[in-house]
């Protein structure tokens, strides 16, 4: 089982390694954000399952939902920004104009 929560580990290290190599391009980053929840999703249900804590079964129900949050506001965003400007190149971005 320790090989299965390296190999997670691992995935969540890479999507996090893409997001700071990819963090140009709004959709490459919203790929690797939800790569990163995806991994921890899966570390954390089984994690409880191995621990067999029943107090913390909801915890991976709590995750997903955020990550559909999160994933429904990035996509917002995404068709915001394609609109607005015309590309999702972050860096084009002026934040700090009202």
């Amino acid at each position: 089982m320790a090989s299965i929560n390296l190999n997670i580990i691992m995935a969540f290290i890479m999507a996090l390694m893409g997001v700071l190599i990819y963090r140009s391009h709004l959709m490459s980053t919203l790929l690797c954000l939800e790569g990163m929840m995806l991994s921890l999703f899966i570390l954390v249900t089984l994690l409880i399952s191995q621990s067999h804590m029943l107090t913390t079964s909801m915890m991976p129900l709590i995750l997903l939902v955020f990550s559909a949050c999160e994933a429904g506001v990035g996509l917002a965003l995404l068709v915001t920004i394609s609109t607005t400007y015309g590309n999702d190149h972050v860096q084009n971005l002026n934040l700090l104009q009202c």
